[in-house]
């Protein structure tokens, strides 16, 4: 149930191509859309699985081996919330067409490698949406592509894969925001269709900077303190509760100073209200020693922190901590 997805982005998922309707989600009428899926992983799987079952044609970008898989298998999809199925899917290692919409569910770690496989040319006029953590993407992403393409989602999920193409989703939910400054409306209220009627309640926010802080405010004390210590959500709420507290409140007023939401005691109430077994995606890859992204966290909110002049004392020291023991 956290603002993160046992990948944040990666995985790999298939889903059953239906034709042009949405079958069985009331929105036959629907039209049905072109989606590409950059990172068939935790959350770009589900996605992908869910989109193609309801009848919208997907493409999953990946290397060589993995969409070898995806194209034989497709994508399998155990989930409580959405039952288990497997859905056909078209695999690539590259787009080669344009497409309604290409999301981008990979990590911060590899995502300069990863673009390579959207040419600009390739993508035209379709929608860049990206799923990542931090909040210095969108502009990354805009001076690559057409800015007024480019729409940064937030997705609240815990989706993992467990293998090639094989997609296991553990939360009772799956929620996402999307937003885009100067993003035609009507593209965004369109994908938002889709992908409630395929099976995750999503919502389009009108203001993009509270949307991405909003996730970080949520995202960033729970990774960093749960990788620093290496220990689930539970203990760190009590055996380090005066460190999560400053950590909040820290990034809450970071949040404040760029534009965004700033509520600390709500943001320990939903730690309080969760399961006290959670861990974050960033643990997880600390876990399975996997490449961190403490940067695009971390980093980040110090680069913020560091631009308007908020002070970060604890925020500094538990990155420096992450940084100094190899991460």
């Amino acid at each position: 149930m956290a603002h993160h997805s046992a990948s944040d982005t990666p995985g790999e998922t298939t889903s059953d191509q239906a034709g042009d309707t949405t079958s069985g989600t009331g929105t036959d009428a629907a039209r049905a859309l072109t989606v590409a899926v950059l990172g068939p992983g935790g959350t770009g799987g589900l996605l992908a699985g869910l989109l193609a079952r309801a009848g919208h044609r997907v493409i999953c970008l990946a290397g060589p081996e993995t969409a070898g898989t995806l194209r034989s298998a497709g994508i399998q999809v155990r989930s409580a919330r959405y039952g288990d199925f497997t859905a056909r899917v078209e695999a690539d290692t590259t787009l080669r067409e344009p497409v309604d919409v290409c999301v981008v569910a990979v990590k911060h770690t590899s995502l300069d490698a990863a673009l390579d496989r959207v040419p600009l040319a390739a993508l035209g006029d379709g929608l860049l949406i990206p799923l990542l953590n931090g909040v210095e993407h969108p502009a990354t992403l805009r001076a690559r592509y057409r800015p007024g393409r480019v729409a940064p989602a937030v997705i609240r999920v815990e989706s993992t894969r467990v293998a090639p193409g094989v997609i296991e989703h553990t939360s009772p939910f799956a929620e996402v925001d999307l937003a885009g400054d100067g993003v035609p409306r009507e593209r965004l209220d369109a994908l938002a269709e889709a992908l409630t009627a395929a099976g995750p309640v999503t919502r389009v926010l009108a203001d993009e900077t509270a949307a991405l802080w909003a996730k970080m405010s949520f995202l960033a004390p729970f990774a960093l303190l749960t990788t620093r210590y290496g220990l689930p959500l539970g203990e760190i709420r009590t055996r380090h509760r005066e460190e999560l507290t400053a950590l909040v409140e820290e990034t809450a007023a970071i949040s404040s100073a760029c534009g965004g939401p700033a509520d600390p005691a709500q943001a320990l109430a939903r730690y309080d209200a969760f399961p006290p077994a959670m861990k974050s995606s960033m643990q997880r890859d600390a876990e399975a020693d996997r490449p961190l992204e403490l940067d695009a966290i971390g980093g980040s909110l110090l680069r913020a922190a560091e631009r308007h002049g908020v002070p970060a004392p604890v925020t500094e020291r538990v990155v420096e901590e992450l940084r100094h023991a190899g991460h």
